[in-house]
């Protein structure tokens, strides 16, 4: 067993009770305990209410700021030797100070899902009309791929988003490294409420994030009616952090559409109701709501887009459409059937088990960094196109950067 230091930077602090990135987050702080590494986290975001404490886990954290030289002394003192930014925007903030001043430092881009793809698709449903390579060649793209070539590997969720790297974008699979969910298989072993002892629909996520919102306005408005015609004694409890007003504006007692706001135990909260309602429109990644809906014994009713880069070529924890009366008569004949629910429950253990299993998952991430760590340099050599990257983005990056603080200590 190696013994690294790691210096995680991350875009926000990790809230793993708020978001499947959070969750996640907390997935490879654990993996790289798990090895008895060192590991700091720093990130240059405002401290949140949610956030975990990293102190309880021995983590050191340091708020960091953009465009500081303060950054240059932190990261020359530590000295990691593995540095992980998450999401691509911060390889771009400190990649080349990093390099400047920890070069032999193997870098890891966790891009938690992919960004361009994601902004592609809000771009084409926002038009109602199909993905087009316009949209996937947007300045988020070339920002974020670009910061791919930069790294010496990058953290992918889904297979979908491996293949698109791969065909559409042209990048070497060397620098991809397939990572879904990390999740504990023994959590299946756990006792569950049965489908009688199961009442209502859940639907969960963070308000912040476009496609839940989108989604919960669409089950308010388009959905949920159709379902409550033919269920009028169930309701729609929606959990998810950050709620604005305009979320919480659609609470409606006599509808049985209830806006919870924050949750502090989804689980727990999932696992009392018989169906989870994803009709998810846009997006990219996997969904963490669906991997802990099947951990629960919960089965979905989502959308392909929901599904998508989840289950390979096994069968679906649920039921998948992309028609609003398709998805609604789907929930209300599931929510009456045992054999078919008591299925489906079968169906998301197998996936479980198969897809996300920490333990084979967490043992190969580990592997491919020790080996990437052993053979760094001749690893590079084999990216011209990163290194070539990394010569023009860092010495304008750095420019600007200086720039910035000269301005900053003038005014």
């Amino acid at each position: 067993m190696s013994s690294n230091n790691i210096l995680i930077i991350g875009y926000v602090w990790p809230e793993p009770k708020s978001s499947a990135a959070g969750t996640r987050m907390m997935e490879l702080i654990n993996l790289f305990l798990s090895q008895q590494w060192q590991v700091t986290f720093a990130s240059p975001a405002m401290l949140s209410e949610h956030m975990a404490d990293l102190n309880k886990l021995d983590i050191q954290t340091v708020n960091i700021e953009l465009n500081n030289p303060s950054f240059d002394e932190f990261v020359t003192q530590l000295n990691p030797s593995i540095v992980m930014y998450d999401r691509f925007m911060m390889e771009e903030q400190f990649g080349w100070r990093v390099q400047e001043h920890c070069p032999n430092a193997l870098t890891i881009l966790d891009t938690e899902d992919l960004h361009c793809l994601r902004h592609a698709r809000h771009l084409a449903y926002k038009a109602e009309r199909e993905v087009t390579n316009s949209d996937l060649s947007s300045d988020i793209a070339q920002r974020e791929i670009a910061a791919i070539y930069r790294c010496d590997m990058s953290l992918i969720i889904s297979t979908y988003e491996m293949e698109l790297l791969t065909t559409h974008y042209k990048v070497n699979r060397s620098l991809l490294h397939y990572l879904p969910f990390m999740l504990d298989i023994e959590h299946l072993e756990k006792p569950r409420l049965s489908f009688d002892e199961r009442v209502n629909f859940i639907s969960i996520g963070n308000f912040r994030h476009a496609p839940n919102w989108d989604a919960v306005r669409y089950l308010k408005e388009t959905i949920w009616p159709l379902i409550k015609a033919k269920l009028p004694k169930a309701t729609l409890n929606v959990y998810g952090s950050y709620p604005p007003p305009k979320a919480t504006q659609l609470h409606n007692e006599k509808q049985g559409f209830l806006v919870k706001g924050w949750c502090d135990d989804a689980h727990l909260e999932i696992g009392k109701a018989r169906l989870c309602l994803a009709p998810l429109r846009f997006g990219a990644g996997i969904k963490g709501k669906l991997a802990d809906s099947m951990l629960n014994g919960t089965p979905t009713i989502t959308t392909p887009i929901g599904t998508e880069g989840m289950h390979g070529d096994l069968p679906w924890s649920g039921i998948v459409t992309n028609d609003e009366q398709a998805f609604a008569d789907a929930a209300v004949a599931l929510y009456n059937d045992n054999v078919n629910w008591q299925q489906f429950v079968e169906n998301g253990d197998a996936l479980i088990t198969n897809f996300y299993n920490k333990t084979t998952i967490g043992t190969d991430l580990v592997t491919r960094i020790n080996t990437l760590t052993s053979s760094l340099s001749e690893h590079r050599l084999a990216n011209f196109t990163g290194t070539m990257l990394r010569h023009h983005h860092h010495k304008s990056t750095k420019y600007m950067a200086q720039w910035i603080e000269a301005k900053n200590k003038n005014i």
